[in-house]
């Protein structure tokens, strides 16, 4: 039997719940107008960890929740439509995530990201970057890459972005920067 196999029973279960059609109408422009981006652990699931239901918010996960060049970009693509298909709505909220004992912690060893880099991903300098070894530091190097976008420079007015880290040891999310 596939691992997959017990989500397709769940997806049964949920297409025969109708709860598909209790979405959005506009595509990409959540119930809750949040972008939230986040890591791809799983032991920070958002539905779990914050209670993100379908259709409230996007969720952008990759390692370590980082904002890339990606991240920006979808962003940008976010915010336009956000814009010119809900133009009564004045702002935006992004929030973004990092955690404790982040699994991108291990691109600062230096094994490890050589051997990460020999095999086509990220060089070595990028990787050391990507490294979230302090969850409010990480959040708030982010958060200055992100008002710096020149692609988010003609909506930055109207979006406002917060930095939390989430302690996996507790449960607790914390703000380390206010939502503005």
């Amino acid at each position: 039997m596939s691992n997959f196999a017990p989500y397709l029973e769940y997806n049964r279960a949920f297409a025969a719940s109708g709860a598909q059609a209790d979405v959005p109408e506009v595509p990409f422009v959540p119930f809750k107008q949040v972008y939230l981006i986040i890591c791809i652990d799983p032991r920070v699931e958002p539905a779990a960890v914050l209670g993100v239901r379908l259709g409230e918010a996007i969720v952008a996960r990759n390692v370590g929740g980082r904002v890339t060049p990606a991240v920006i970009t979808d962003l940008a693509w976010i915010v336009h439509l956000h814009e010119n298909k809900t133009p009564d709505a004045d702002w935006f909220e992004i929030a973004l995530v990092h955690h404790t004992d982040c699994g991108s912690s291990l691109l600062a060893d230096d094994d490890l990201r050589a051997g990460f880099a020999a095999r086509g991903g990220w060089d070595e300098r990028t990787s050391l970057e990507m490294a979230v070894l302090e969850p409010s530091e990480t959040v708030q190097k982010d958060i200055a890459t992100l008002r710096s976008a020149p692609e988010l420079a003609p909506s930055i007015g109207n979006i406002k972005i917060g930095g939390y880290a989430y302690d996996l040891g507790t449960g607790r999310m914390t703000t380390v920067v206010q939502p503005g």
